[in-house]
């Protein structure tokens, strides 16, 4: 799998996990170079509090447009460690 945005690749694996029909790519996979920190959090009742990255690529950023968990409740737990994307970041094989 690949999530790309803006023309460039941000992650690339052939090992993630899907849950709700999002792909979680494993940390390691991703371009850090594209990655900056977000302040934003959100909560879902079974896998727990999400914490955010902004995606920089091609000059322009894209707000909060990956999540990751960084300590899962023991029902995501397969998640730990991975990224997701939305807000635009095309995910395809």
């Amino acid at each position: 799998m690949r999530a790309t945005w803006n023309g460039v690749t941000l992650a690339e694996s052939d090992d993630t996990v899907v849950v709700e029909g999002n792909h979680y790519f494993p940390v390691g996979s991703i371009v850090s170079e594209h990655f900056a920190a977000s302040d934003s959090h959100t909560i879902c009742p079974w896998k727990g509090t999400a914490s955010y990255y902004h995606v920089e690529a091609g000059g322009e950023t894209n707000s909060d447009a990956a999540w990751f968990y960084p300590e899962p409740k023991d029902a995501a737990k397969e998640i730990k460690g991975h990224v997701a994307f939305w807000r635009g970041v095309e995910v395809s094989d």
